[in-house]
Protein backbone atom coordinates (compact mmCIF):
# COMPACT_ATOMS: atom_id res chain seq x y z
CA UNK A 1 0.00 0.00 0.00
CA UNK A 2 2.68 2.14 0.81
CA UNK A 3 4.46 1.78 -2.55
CA UNK A 4 1.23 2.31 -4.23
CA UNK A 5 1.32 5.54 -2.33
CA UNK A 6 4.51 6.61 -2.97
CA UNK A 7 4.62 5.65 -7.14
CA UNK A 8 1.12 7.86 -7.30
CA UNK A 9 3.11 11.17 -5.97
CA UNK A 10 6.16 10.25 -8.05
CA UNK A 11 3.55 9.67 -11.06
CA UNK A 12 1.98 13.20 -9.91
CA UNK A 13 5.21 15.53 -9.78
CA UNK A 14 6.48 14.19 -13.09
CA UNK A 15 2.54 14.85 -14.73
CA UNK A 16 3.27 18.61 -13.38
CA UNK A 17 6.17 18.90 -14.57
CA UNK A 18 5.47 17.85 -17.74
CA UNK A 19 2.61 20.30 -18.06
CA UNK A 20 4.53 23.23 -16.99
CA UNK A 21 6.70 22.28 -19.90
CA UNK A 22 3.87 22.28 -22.24
CA UNK A 23 2.52 25.48 -21.17
CA UNK A 24 5.69 26.85 -21.52
CA UNK A 25 6.06 26.03 -25.15
CA UNK A 26 2.29 26.95 -26.23
CA UNK A 27 3.07 30.77 -24.74
CA UNK A 28 6.34 30.60 -27.23
CA UNK A 29 4.52 29.49 -29.59
CA UNK A 30 6.08 26.29 -30.12
CA UNK A 31 9.09 27.41 -30.79
CA UNK A 32 12.42 25.79 -29.03
CA UNK A 33 14.24 27.95 -26.83
CA UNK A 34 17.95 27.32 -25.39
CA UNK A 35 16.46 27.29 -22.06
CA UNK A 36 15.02 23.66 -22.88
CA UNK A 37 17.75 22.30 -25.09
CA UNK A 38 19.13 19.75 -23.28
CA UNK A 39 21.51 16.03 -23.68
CA UNK A 40 18.72 14.00 -22.36
CA UNK A 41 14.68 15.26 -22.82
CA UNK A 42 13.49 12.64 -20.50
CA UNK A 43 11.13 13.08 -17.97
CA UNK A 44 13.38 12.69 -15.35
CA UNK A 45 15.64 15.14 -16.59
CA UNK A 46 13.52 17.82 -16.35
CA UNK A 47 12.10 17.04 -13.30
CA UNK A 48 15.53 17.28 -11.67
CA UNK A 49 16.46 20.62 -13.48
CA UNK A 50 13.17 22.68 -12.45
CA UNK A 51 13.57 23.95 -9.34
CA UNK A 52 12.59 27.50 -7.70
CA UNK A 53 15.15 29.73 -7.39
CA UNK A 54 15.72 33.39 -5.60
CA UNK A 55 15.08 35.66 -8.19
CA UNK A 56 18.20 36.99 -10.50
CA UNK A 57 15.49 40.05 -11.28
CA UNK A 58 13.06 42.57 -9.16
CA UNK A 59 11.05 45.54 -10.40
CA UNK A 60 11.22 47.71 -7.05
CA UNK A 61 9.29 50.37 -7.97
CA UNK A 62 7.41 52.38 -8.12
CA UNK A 63 3.94 52.40 -6.24
CA UNK A 64 1.42 53.01 -9.36
CA UNK A 65 3.48 53.54 -11.86
CA UNK A 66 2.93 50.13 -13.73
CA UNK A 67 4.69 47.37 -11.73
CA UNK A 68 2.11 45.02 -12.53
CA UNK A 69 1.62 45.78 -16.59
CA UNK A 70 5.63 45.34 -16.75
CA UNK A 71 5.53 42.14 -14.78
CA UNK A 72 2.80 40.65 -17.23
CA UNK A 73 4.48 41.64 -20.18
CA UNK A 74 8.16 40.70 -19.38
CA UNK A 75 6.22 37.33 -18.91
CA UNK A 76 5.61 37.15 -22.16
CA UNK A 77 9.15 36.08 -22.98
CA UNK A 78 9.77 32.10 -22.94
CA UNK A 79 12.84 32.60 -20.92
CA UNK A 80 11.00 34.55 -17.98
CA UNK A 81 8.83 32.89 -14.97
CA UNK A 82 7.21 35.68 -12.75
CA UNK A 83 6.29 35.00 -9.26
CA UNK A 84 2.32 36.06 -9.40
CA UNK A 85 2.10 37.94 -5.99
CA UNK A 86 3.68 41.04 -4.48
CA UNK A 87 5.64 38.78 -1.90
CA UNK A 88 7.05 42.18 -0.08
CA UNK A 89 9.77 40.04 1.72
CA UNK A 90 12.62 42.87 1.99
CA UNK A 91 9.80 45.58 3.67
CA UNK A 92 7.69 44.05 5.78
CA UNK A 93 9.83 42.10 9.04
CA UNK A 94 7.62 39.13 9.51
CA UNK A 95 8.22 38.20 6.46
CA UNK A 96 12.11 38.47 6.09
CA UNK A 97 12.26 36.93 9.46
CA UNK A 98 11.54 34.22 7.88
CA UNK A 99 14.25 33.65 5.66
CA UNK A 100 15.47 33.27 2.35
CA UNK A 101 14.51 30.07 2.61
CA UNK A 102 10.62 30.99 2.77
CA UNK A 103 11.70 33.64 -0.01
CA UNK A 104 12.32 31.32 -2.54
CA UNK A 105 9.41 28.94 -1.72
CA UNK A 106 7.08 31.73 -2.97
CA UNK A 107 8.81 31.95 -6.67
CA UNK A 108 8.22 30.10 -10.00
CA UNK A 109 9.57 26.79 -10.82
CA UNK A 110 12.16 27.42 -13.52
CA UNK A 111 14.51 25.80 -15.86
CA UNK A 112 18.45 26.56 -16.05
CA UNK A 113 18.65 29.84 -17.72
CA UNK A 114 15.42 30.84 -16.90
CA UNK A 115 14.92 34.21 -15.33
CA UNK A 116 12.65 34.69 -12.19
CA UNK A 117 11.58 37.81 -11.78
CA UNK A 118 9.61 39.28 -8.48
CA UNK A 119 7.66 42.48 -8.24
CA UNK A 120 7.17 44.31 -5.11
CA UNK A 121 6.89 48.05 -5.74
CA UNK A 122 6.81 48.69 -1.55
CA UNK A 123 11.07 47.90 -1.95
CA UNK A 124 11.63 51.40 -3.93
CA UNK A 125 10.79 53.19 -0.77
CA UNK A 126 11.71 51.64 1.96
CA UNK A 127 15.04 52.04 3.25
CA UNK A 128 15.92 49.08 5.03
CA UNK A 129 15.74 47.38 1.88
CA UNK A 130 18.94 47.89 -0.70
CA UNK A 131 21.18 46.43 1.99
CA UNK A 132 18.81 43.00 2.12
CA UNK A 133 18.71 43.09 -2.10
CA UNK A 134 22.54 42.75 -2.09
CA UNK A 135 22.83 40.42 0.98
CA UNK A 136 20.42 37.98 -0.97
CA UNK A 137 22.48 38.44 -4.53
CA UNK A 138 24.91 41.47 -5.14
CA UNK A 139 24.58 40.83 -8.97
CA UNK A 140 20.80 40.89 -9.07
CA UNK A 141 19.64 43.16 -11.91
CA UNK A 142 16.82 46.11 -10.56
CA UNK A 143 14.06 47.58 -12.91
CA UNK A 144 12.57 50.89 -11.68
CA UNK A 145 9.56 51.67 -14.12
CA UNK A 146 8.43 55.12 -13.24
CA UNK A 147 5.89 58.23 -14.64
CA UNK A 148 5.12 61.68 -14.30
CA UNK A 149 5.39 61.82 -10.20
CA UNK A 150 2.49 64.39 -9.87
CA UNK A 151 0.17 61.80 -12.02
CA UNK A 152 1.16 58.92 -9.92
CA UNK A 153 0.58 60.43 -6.35
CA UNK A 154 -2.90 61.08 -7.58
CA UNK A 155 -3.30 57.34 -8.81
CA UNK A 156 -2.22 56.40 -5.25
CA UNK A 157 -4.37 58.31 -3.94
CA UNK A 158 -7.25 57.08 -5.77
CA UNK A 159 -6.13 53.35 -4.81
CA UNK A 160 -6.60 54.60 -0.80
CA UNK A 161 -9.85 56.22 -1.54
CA UNK A 162 -11.32 53.31 -3.19
CA UNK A 163 -10.12 50.59 -0.82
CA UNK A 164 -11.28 52.79 2.05
CA UNK A 165 -14.76 53.72 0.25
CA UNK A 166 -15.25 49.54 -0.09
CA UNK A 167 -15.08 48.91 3.19
CA UNK A 168 -17.50 51.73 3.66
CA UNK A 169 -14.73 54.34 5.08
CA UNK A 170 -14.43 57.43 4.86
CA UNK A 171 -11.77 59.92 3.25
CA UNK A 172 -10.37 63.14 3.04
CA UNK A 173 -10.52 65.29 -0.39
CA UNK A 174 -7.03 65.26 -1.96
CA UNK A 175 -7.01 68.91 -1.90
CA UNK A 176 -6.80 68.83 2.04
CA UNK A 177 -4.29 65.98 2.55
CA UNK A 178 -1.67 67.66 -0.56
CA UNK A 179 -2.31 71.29 0.72
CA UNK A 180 -1.73 72.46 4.17
CA UNK A 181 -1.99 76.42 4.72
CA UNK A 182 -1.84 77.37 1.02
CA UNK A 183 1.10 75.37 0.60
CA UNK A 184 2.09 72.00 -0.22
CA UNK A 185 2.42 69.45 2.72
CA UNK A 186 5.87 67.93 2.78
CA UNK A 187 5.00 65.58 4.90
CA UNK A 188 2.22 63.69 2.69
CA UNK A 189 3.38 60.26 2.41
CA UNK A 190 1.87 60.42 -1.22
CA UNK A 191 4.22 62.62 -2.01
CA UNK A 192 6.98 61.36 -0.30
CA UNK A 193 6.83 58.09 -2.61
CA UNK A 194 6.58 60.78 -5.83
CA UNK A 195 10.55 61.82 -4.47
CA UNK A 196 11.89 59.68 -6.68
CA UNK A 197 15.34 61.24 -6.42
CA UNK A 198 15.64 60.42 -2.90
CA UNK A 199 14.90 56.71 -2.71
CA UNK A 200 16.93 55.94 -5.52
CA UNK A 201 20.25 57.76 -3.83
CA UNK A 202 19.75 55.29 -1.41
CA UNK A 203 19.59 52.39 -3.73
CA UNK A 204 22.61 53.87 -5.03
CA UNK A 205 24.84 53.61 -2.34
CA UNK A 206 25.04 49.94 -2.30
CA UNK A 207 24.08 49.43 -6.38
CA UNK A 208 26.09 50.27 -9.02
CA UNK A 209 24.19 52.25 -11.50
CA UNK A 210 24.36 49.49 -14.29
CA UNK A 211 22.26 46.87 -12.93
CA UNK A 212 19.75 49.72 -13.06
CA UNK A 213 17.11 49.67 -15.98
CA UNK A 214 14.99 52.78 -15.97
CA UNK A 215 11.76 52.23 -17.46
CA UNK A 216 9.33 55.02 -18.70
CA UNK A 217 5.85 54.40 -17.07
CA UNK A 218 4.13 56.69 -19.71
CA UNK A 219 5.54 55.20 -22.68
CA UNK A 220 4.71 51.42 -21.54
CA UNK A 221 0.97 52.53 -21.53
CA UNK A 222 1.11 54.48 -25.34
CA UNK A 223 2.97 52.03 -26.93
CA UNK A 224 4.58 48.80 -24.75
CA UNK A 225 6.82 47.36 -27.37
CA UNK A 226 9.85 49.63 -27.64
CA UNK A 227 9.93 49.78 -23.78
CA UNK A 228 9.44 45.72 -24.04
CA UNK A 229 12.71 45.84 -26.64
CA UNK A 230 15.06 47.91 -24.14
CA UNK A 231 14.08 45.95 -21.25
CA UNK A 232 15.15 42.60 -23.16
CA UNK A 233 18.53 43.95 -23.45
CA UNK A 234 19.56 45.11 -20.40
CA UNK A 235 18.18 41.07 -19.42
CA UNK A 236 20.13 40.05 -22.10
CA UNK A 237 17.27 37.87 -23.36
CA UNK A 238 16.94 37.06 -27.07
CA UNK A 239 14.19 39.06 -28.42
CA UNK A 240 11.39 36.95 -28.64
CA UNK A 241 8.68 40.12 -27.42
CA UNK A 242 7.32 41.38 -30.81
CA UNK A 243 4.59 44.14 -31.75
CA UNK A 244 1.72 41.44 -32.29
CA UNK A 245 1.50 40.82 -28.68
CA UNK A 246 -0.03 43.67 -27.96
CA UNK A 247 -3.56 45.38 -29.00
CA UNK A 248 -5.24 48.57 -28.48
CA UNK A 249 -8.49 47.60 -26.39
CA UNK A 250 -10.73 50.48 -27.30
CA UNK A 251 -13.26 49.92 -24.41
CA UNK A 252 -10.77 49.44 -21.74
CA UNK A 253 -8.40 52.40 -23.07
CA UNK A 254 -4.88 50.61 -23.40
CA UNK A 255 -3.32 47.58 -24.38
CA UNK A 256 -3.95 44.12 -23.90
CA UNK A 257 -1.38 41.12 -24.42
CA UNK A 258 -1.71 38.47 -26.86
CA UNK A 259 0.27 34.79 -26.82
CA UNK A 260 -0.49 32.09 -28.24
CA UNK A 261 -3.99 32.28 -29.63
CA UNK A 262 -5.07 34.24 -25.72
CA UNK A 263 -5.82 37.47 -24.95
CA UNK A 264 -5.22 38.67 -20.99
CA UNK A 265 -6.17 42.31 -20.20
CA UNK A 266 -4.84 43.48 -16.99
CA UNK A 267 -7.92 44.40 -14.01
CA UNK A 268 -10.41 46.59 -13.54
CA UNK A 269 -8.43 48.61 -11.53
CA UNK A 270 -5.84 49.64 -13.83
CA UNK A 271 -6.72 52.75 -16.04
CA UNK A 272 -9.67 53.58 -13.36
CA UNK A 273 -10.61 57.34 -13.17
CA UNK A 274 -8.46 59.67 -11.14
CA UNK A 275 -10.05 61.45 -8.18
CA UNK A 276 -10.49 65.12 -8.09
CA UNK A 277 -7.51 67.42 -7.79
CA UNK A 278 -8.59 71.42 -8.01
CA UNK A 279 -5.99 73.12 -10.82
CA UNK A 280 -4.67 75.11 -8.78
CA UNK A 281 -3.39 72.34 -6.16
CA UNK A 282 -1.79 70.59 -9.03
CA UNK A 283 -0.44 73.24 -10.86
CA UNK A 284 1.38 74.14 -7.25
CA UNK A 285 2.30 70.41 -6.64
CA UNK A 286 4.13 70.55 -10.27
CA UNK A 287 6.07 73.34 -9.20
CA UNK A 288 7.22 71.39 -5.62
CA UNK A 289 8.18 68.35 -7.87
CA UNK A 290 10.36 70.42 -10.69
CA UNK A 291 13.32 71.01 -8.21
CA UNK A 292 13.01 66.56 -7.18
CA UNK A 293 12.13 65.78 -10.89
CA UNK A 294 15.50 67.56 -12.11
CA UNK A 295 17.64 65.97 -9.64
CA UNK A 296 16.38 62.64 -10.57
CA UNK A 297 16.61 63.47 -14.33
CA UNK A 298 20.70 63.95 -13.66
CA UNK A 299 21.28 60.41 -11.36
CA UNK A 300 19.91 58.08 -14.27
CA UNK A 301 21.05 60.46 -17.21
CA UNK A 302 17.85 60.96 -19.41
CA UNK A 303 14.63 63.18 -18.93
CA UNK A 304 11.01 62.58 -19.03
CA UNK A 305 8.29 65.09 -20.27
CA UNK A 306 6.61 65.54 -16.95
CA UNK A 307 4.75 68.46 -15.39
Amino acid sequence: MLWTVILALLLLLLLQTQLSVCLRELRSGGSSSPAYSSSSSSSSSTYNATQQRLPGVIIIGVRKGGTRALLEMLNLHPNVEVAKAEVHYFNVEEHYRRGLAWYRAQMPFTLPGQLTVEKTPGYFAAPQVPVRVWDMNPAVRLLLIVRDPAERLVSDYTQVLHNRLTRHKTYQPLDELLIHKGHIDPGYKALQRSLYHQHLARWLEVFPREQFHVVDGDALIRDPFPELRKAERFLDLPPKISPSNFYYNTTKGFYCLLSAGHDKCLDESKGRPHAPLSTQAFKKLCRYLRKPNKLFFEMVGRSFSWC
